[in-house]
C-alpha cells in the first residue's frame, strides 16, 4: 500500500528541514491534536500512539542530506516506510512530501488506509511548526 501527502511548501530551507526531521524529538511538534503519547525511547527512535489506534514505533533508518529522511516501523506487526521527501524551492522555501509505504493484507489495509491518510497529512501540513 502506497499512500502520499499532498505537497506543501514551508518557508523553510531544505537543509533546515532536513536537520529538524533528523532528529527525532521534533516529530512531536507534527503529531495531530488527538495523540495520546508520544516517548522518545533513543537518539533514533520514538513511541507515539493516537486516540483509538494502537501505539506505533519508529526508528530512523537514514538520510539523504538535505533532500530524504526514512523512518521504519520498529515492529513487525506493522511493516512500514515512512519518507519525508524535501525539495529546495528557493533559499528559505522547501516543498515537503511524505511517502508512506507498507505490506499489509487486502483486510488491514482497508482498516488503516483512512487513519493513516490523515496522519501524513496532518504530518506534513504540520511541517511549518518546525
Amino acid at each position: 500500500m502506497n499512500l502520499e501527502s499532498p505537497k506543501v511548501t514551508v518557508e523553510k530551507s531544505a537543509e533546515y528541514l532536513y536537520t529538524q526531521l533528523s532528529d527525532i524529538k521534533n516529530f512531536e511538534k507534527l503529531m495531530p491534536e488527538n495523540i495520546a503519547k508520544f516517548e522518545v525511547l533513543g537518539d533514533d527512535i520514538f513511541n507515539f500512539g493516537l486516540k483509538g489506534m494502537p501505539e506505533i514505533k519508529l526508528r530512523l533508518k537514514e538520510g539523504v542530506p538535505f533532500t530524504k529522511v526514512i523512518l521504519n516501523a520498529a515492529s513487525d506487526k506493522l511493516p512500514f516506510t515512512l519518507v519525508a521527501n524535501i525539495n529546495a524551492v528557493a533559499d528559505n522555501s522547501s516543498e515537503v512530501q511524505l511517502d508512506f509505504e507498507g505490506e499489509f493484507n487486502a483486510m488491514m489495509a482497508m482498516m488503516i488506509k483512512g487513519p493513516i491518510s490523515k496522519f501524513i497529512e496532518t504530518l506534513a501540513l504540520n511541517m511549518s511548526k518546525l
